[in-house]
Parts: structure tokens; sequence; C-alpha cells
């Protein structure tokens, strides 16, 4: 089989004035190596394609049609836009070459935080109290009381999260919100702050064959920003964080939050494997926070 693999490559973004911040969630060299040498060492033959003007470019080309991809491994995760993690599904899906991981409709709504959460909460699914401000005067909407968490609606990788995203006092919500959405240039979404146990599940499959690889606590160490997974933490996550493996069997938040996991997993439809992020409130019970279709 020819495996294709579409990537954002962090080096090429820095080498064309992107900074460090702005391509904190592209791949690094040795992911893209080990992705093709895992592949080619389970017998398939493979063409690295690369970002999604790379993409276009090989679509365009005199020798595309006789050379087609069986298959694209897709991780890229875009540059611009609400929908940039679709962009590449979506051109895809126009050419009908198959791929792995989830589709453009997925990738487009689970990259939005607030919308996501309102497709979890109709469903059913335990996850915090939260609204969404698209203007700093939206926050004098929030219903529910301090202290809140604040980030902006459609990031990754941690951006725009900070001891400073805990706001213990109401008056100071209009002013984080209005300072946020001026420099990230999107809304932000307020959440009810969940002091507890983080833990991130990894799920393989697809609906009902979709299952549980296994669930890690995020232990933040001596040295970390305190009581978030901020950007700084998984920046350096060598040093400041510890990711635990925890079993569901001896542990009753660990199984319930793979319960609520694999429930979120199939009611947004996502495909292949992932992520699901959940915390615990203060009386310790797991809250669903965010999927990612195309976890790192």
């Amino acid at each position: 089989m020819l495996i294709g693999l579409t990537y954002d490559l962090r080096s090429e973004y820095l080498a064309a004035g992107f900074d460090e911040y702005e391509t904190a969630e592209f791949d690094r060299e040795d992911t893209v190596d080990a992705l093709e040498n895992s592949l080619r060492a389970l017998g398939h033959q493979t063409e690295r394609i690369g970002n999604i003007r790379q993409l276009i470019g090989h679509l365009a080309s005199s020798s595309f049609r006789g050379n087609r991809w069986d298959l694209v491994f897709n991780i890229a995760e875009g540059l611009y836009g609400i929908g940039r993690e679709a962009q590449v599904p979506a051109i895809l899906d126009a050419y009908k070459i198959p791929y792995t991981f989830s589709d453009p409709l997925v990738m487009s709504l689970t990259l939005h935080k607030g919308m996501t959460k309102r497709v979890i909460r109709d469903a059913g699914v335990p996850t915090s109290d939260f609204i969404v401000v698209e203007k700093p005067e939206d926050a004098e909407k929030v219903h529910f009381a301090p202290p809140f968490f604040i980030k902006p609606v459609a990031e990754g990788t941690g951006k725009g999260v900070t001891p400073d995203s805990i706001i213990r006092e109401r008056e100071r919500l209009f002013q984080a919100c209005k300072a946020m959405i001026f420099a990230y240039r999107q809304p932000v979404i307020v959440e009810e702050y969940l002091p507890g146990r983080e833990f991130t599940v990894g799920i393989l499959g697809t609906g009902s064959d979709a299952k549980i690889l296994g669930t890690v606590e995020v232990i933040l160490l001596d040295g970390a920003e305190k009581e978030v997974y901020s950007y700084v933490n998984k920046e350096h996550c060598e040093e400041l964080v510890e990711y635990r493996l925890v079993k569901s069997e001896a542990v009753p938040e660990v199984r319930e939050a793979e319960e609520i996991s694999l429930a979120a997993w199939r009611i947004l439809g996502c495909r292949d494997a992932g992520r699901v992020d959940i915390r615990c409130d203060k009386a310790g019970r797991p809250c669903f926070m965010e999927v990612n279709p195309l976890a790192g």
C-alpha cells in the first residue's frame, strides 16, 4: 500500500518567519520520521506530502494521476481559521482519497470548545458550566459562581492557558475576557473552574468498535505553573509534568472518566484514534473538558 503523510513541519514554518508560539501545535522531524519508519516496518511504501499547500501542489501535478495514494496518514493541524484542522480531510474527500482520523465535520466541531461542550451537554454527558464570550460585555451574562476558568475558544497545546486563566473574582472577568479576545482575535470560553484531578484518555476505533487504549493522570511537578495544565507546562513537560498510567479497576474516578470519554467520542463521531481530556470538580466527579481528534 502506498501511504502519503500530511503534516505541518514546525521547522518549515519557523524558517518562513513564524515564531515558536505560533507553531506550537506543529510536528518536529523526529515525529514524521517515526511515523514513516513504523509504516515501512509494516510493509508499506510511503510518500511525504507535507502541509496543505504541498498537498495541493501534489494533487495539481501531472504525475499525480499515475501515483495516487491508497491512503493518507493525516496529522496536519492547519494554520488559519476555525476549520483549519478540517482543511486537509476536506480536500482528500473531494478527491475520494481515504485518510486516517476524523472527517471535516468532526475536526471543525471539536476545535470550537464551546460548540463541542454544547453537543456534549445536550447529550447528557457531564461537563462543567460554561458560556462563550464573543465580546467583553458578554461576560456579564455568566450565570454561575466563581472561580472561573478562561481560554481561547479554538486553540490547542495550552495556548492562552496560564495561572491567570483562573479568575477568582467576578469583577476581574470583564477585563480578562477583553484582553484575551484582543490577544487571540477569537471568542473566549468561560468555564466553571475544576480544581480536581486531570486525566487524558486515549481511544482507538470508531463508533461501537471504539475502545479505551489507556488513561494517564496529569500531575504537575515542583516548578510547574500551578493548578493549570498550561502552555508552559506542556512545552516543558519533560521537566514539569508527570504522566502516570492509572487503572480503572483500582480507581473509581478513572472508571467514570473512561466511561465519559468513550460516550463523548461516540457522540461527537470521532474516528480511528484520539484523546479525551477529563478533569474532576471539587466533589471529585469527572467532567468532560475537550476532545483531540488529532492527538499528539
